[in-house]
């Protein structure tokens, strides 16, 4: 492993459940992570699931991250919707405003920003639906990093704007040839056996080339998933640890 970082972070999304609506098992989650995408509302998480998530997170030492979306709730943030960037940058300033507001009575922080589902996505190829994620996030912290993948239109527009970028890797999701994710819709998009997530996992984390690595909580027993990559990685070598203090 000579020249390899042999430090990585594991994040994950959290916070998804809806009222009576329960996804995945948060819980159970945590004490594998070292940092939490935390749903603000628009894809997924009403108030009080948000705010038990941060104080879970802030009980297990974990990194708290806005995961900011489309308004969308009915189609968990997944559907590509168009919106004029100034509407899209005042939504985004407005999702990490409010789970601020929720970390603050938990005694911890947003300490980045993470798009989910079709804003992710959209992001890494329109320039300018990036950049207005982008601008949101200059115009409420500047320190705040932006995590996504390498080689997109957001971490361009990030850079330039001075911002620190935190390159992730999927451990449950299949990649396609041009190094990006398949489509959920198409068979074998999502992976679900632990010795295959694990494996994923540390063949990108030795790959040098990401900060972070990346599980879905609303994956099919995604605790297990968690533990098992989280065992793989330390089993290797790697030091798990959040990219910024908890």
């Amino acid at each position: 492993m000579a020249g390899i970082d042999r430090s990585i972070d594991l994040n994950a999304d959290v916070g998804e459940s809806f009222g009576r609506w329960q996804l995945g098992d948060d819980s159970a989650m945590m004490p594998s992570l070292t940092s939490a995408n935390v749903a603000c509302g628009f894809h997924a998480g009403d108030a009080l699931t948000l705010r038990r998530t941060v104080n879970e997170a802030a009980e297990n030492s974990v990194t708290v991250g806005a995961q900011v979306s489309y308004r969308d709730l009915a189609g968990f943030g997944r559907r590509e919707m168009e919106v004029e960037p100034d509407e899209l940058a005042a939504d985004v300033l407005y999702q990490i405003g409010a789970l601020e507001g929720l970390c603050r009575t938990a005694g911890t922080a947003v300490r980045y920003v993470k798009p989910h589902g079709a804003l992710y996505h959209r992001t890494l190829k329109d320039p300018v639906q990036a950049g207005a994620l982008v601008a949101a996030v200059v115009d409420y912290d500047r320190s705040l990093p932006i995590m996504t993948m390498a080689g997109g239109e957001v971490e361009t527009a990030a850079r330039t704007a001075g911002l620190r970028v935190i390159l992730e890797g999927f451990a449950d999701r299949a990649y396609d040839e041009h190094g990006r994710l398949v489509p959920r819709t198409q068979e074998g998009a999502l992976l679900t056996d632990p010795s295959a997530v694990a494996g994923q996992a540390i063949r990108l984390a030795t790959s040098g080339s990401i900060h972070s690595l990346c599980l879905h909580g609303d994956t099919p027993g995604a605790p297990l998933l968690a533990r098992s990559v989280r065992a793989a990685l330390e089993e290797s070598g790697f030091d798990v640890r959040a990219f910024t203090s908890a």
